[in-house]
């Protein structure tokens, strides 16, 4: 189905055309297409006091009765069209959160890479939701509806819910919206805590520069022998940061080529091996994301994982994904997110009574993977194990936590232990 189209004068104000029509959607079964969607339609459907009201409703939303739909903070409100020539004036209205909520829900999201790569594709991740109660629960939705019927809700109510569902299945942030917030300035929101995090990581105290006087630089002196050469640093330094000047280079350009000839100059220095010669052009791409500070909210990290998976043909969620596991253990981590593989006889099979023992007796085996419904242990060549979680029954994992040669240890620490 095609996104409706809406207007951005307003963040705080959106008006989507009337839906075309669905007649198939009027048979019973699910209305909406993501989760997000019918959890707001049985938020109505749990209280509503008859069911007839509900099935005439749901034919109208299928039937395109819904004129146009605008929603505001705590409001959704469209023309329905009924018996009579003229149409009701209908409206959904709902608890707008507070500024404490809409606080932890913005901590939370700022703090999970992951969450914002959701959104930005499109998608709600449940725990995210569920940090500040972003869903409608039972009794959370008043309808109301200028017909003369008296149920509850009456069945123009229901049809714009109905409705309205399907406008959160093409676009979550409409949910946001209802709440109280525009996409835009959640956005922005995000984009501040990002960047006053990404600031504070940069901020270094600038070195004393040493001087000499001129007369002594000119003074004839015999030659001194070379010093030794410095020791190699621990890390290669970081790049200075680079000002946005109109003609100027891109700064982040700028910064990520600074920083890969510092790194890759480094690991040279050390081992004698260029890190990057053997690897292919995703994971180069990969291992460039990685190394990028930040979390993917600012313009110029979203234009670089947008750039770097539209050239290795993979989408930024696959691109935040990677990283991910990139940032769990390097190319080995990369390996285990992208090749189950079948381990030989050995640690793998003593993993599963070892888990037992620790109480973890929940875990089932396929090839070098250990899941439950929200937990996974992955099994790496290189001898490690790898944790992952996702929402529950999603088959949506990320690495999480530290690799460990123990699967028992490895689980500790992803669960936080």
């Amino acid at each position: 189905m095609t996104a409706p189209r809406a207007s951005r004068h307003d963040d705080r104000r959106r008006t989507f055309p009337a839906l075309p029509s669905r007649p198939g959607a009027a048979d019973e079964g699910d209305f909406a297409a993501s989760w997000w969607g019918n959890a707001w339609v049985e938020s109505m459907e749990d209280v509503a006091l008859d069911p007839a009201r509900l099935r005439r409703g749901r034919a109208y939303a299928s039937g395109g009765h819904v004129d146009a739909i605008t929603v505001t903070p705590g409001r959704v409100m469209a023309y329905v069209h009924g018996s009579r020539p003229r149409p009701y004036r209908t409206e959904i209205r709902l608890r707008t959160l507070g500024d404490g909520a809409w606080e932890d829900l913005l901590d939370a999201a700022a703090a999970r890479p992951d969450h914002i790569a959701a959104l930005l594709d499109k998608d709600m991740p449940q725990a995210l939701a569920a940090t500040a109660d972003l869903l409608p629960t039972a009794g959370d939705l008043t309808p109301d509806c200028s017909c003369p019927d008296d149920g509850f809700p009456c069945k123009h109510a229901a049809a714009l819910c109905y409705q309205t569902a399907r406008l959160l299945d093409e676009d979550p942030f409409v949910l946001f919206l209802m709440r109280g917030r525009g996409e835009h300035e959640i956005l922005a929101d995000l984009t501040r805590r990002n960047a006053t995090r990404s600031a504070a990581e940069r901020t270094t105290a600038a070195p004393p520069m040493p001087t000499v006087d001129a007369a002594t630089a000119l003074t004839p002196r015999p030659a001194r022998p070379l010093p030794p050469p410095f020791p190699l640093p621990a890390n290669p330094g970081r790049p200075p940061v680079y000002p946005h000047t109109p003609g100027a280079p891109d700064p982040l350009a700028l910064d990520l080529l600074a920083t890969e000839a510092a790194a890759r100059a480094h690991t040279f220095l050390a081992t004698g091996i260029d890190p990057v010669a053997g690897l292919t052009p995703w994971q180069d791409a990969v291992r460039l994301a990685a190394a990028h500070p930040g979390s993917g909210l600012t313009a110029s990290t979203r234009a670089l994982y947008r750039d770097l998976a539209a050239g290795t043909d993979h989408s930024p969620m696959d691109l935040a994904r990677a990283v991910a596991a990139w940032r769990q253990g390097g190319l080995a981590g990369l390996s285990v997110l992208e090749e189950p593989w079948d381990p030989p006889a050995g640690p793998f099979d003593r993993a599963r009574p070892a888990l037992i023992a620790a109480d973890f007796p929940h875990f089932r085996p396929w090839r070098n993977r250990l899941s439950e419904p929200s937990l996974q242990l992955r099994f790496g060549r290189d001898g490690l194990w790898y944790g992952y979680e996702s929402d529950r029954d999603r088959e949506d994992w990320w690495p999480r936590g530290t690799p460990d040669t123990d699967p028992v240890g490895a689980l500790t620490a992803l669960l936080g232990r």
